[in-house]
């Protein structure tokens, strides 16, 4: 999984938001280049489990795409993959409640934006002893 600085901040925010809305319905809606292989990506696997954590990190239940008779479930987040073009990436998180919805959009547009990441996060290693350190580190948790 590719995540830049952003990616962390975007996961935060998902996090966040979900403390604070508890009432609405949580979908993450990916959209990839045509060859992409995984569906759905490991970054909106990671902004589904954000918003889970922001509820109750036991509690939410993680549901794939939709298909057929597929009522709602309580706490139920869903997450749908798109594959077409050449997009680099997209990840929505939409909160719906009646009569209003929230959205995050993270639109990558090109693959430059990983490189940055990558020399964010060598810069802040810069001087730092022998440890694990997380793009959360980076941005600053």
């Amino acid at each position: 999984m590719a995540i830049d600085h952003k990616a962390a901040l975007y996961r935060r925010l998902v996090r966040e938001a979900s403390a604070l809305l508890p009432p609405f319905d949580v979908e993450v809606i990916e959209i990839h280049h045509r060859h992409k292989k995984d569906a759905p990506s490991g970054t909106a696997l990671m902004l589904a489990r954000a918003a889970a954590d922001g509820r109750a990190p036991d509690a939410s239940v993680l549901r794939r795409g939709r298909d057929g008779h597929a009522p709602r479930q309580q706490g139920e987040i869903g997450v749908s993959a798109v594959r077409g073009g050449d997009v680099v990436g997209e990840h929505t998180v939409l909160w719906l409640g009646d009569g209003e919805r929230l959205e995050l959009v993270h639109r990558v547009t090109d693959r430059c934006v990983f490189a940055r990441g990558a020399l964010a996060a060598a810069l802040f290693l810069t001087g730092k002893s022998a440890g694990r350190y997380t793009m959360a580190d980076v941005i600053g948790r």
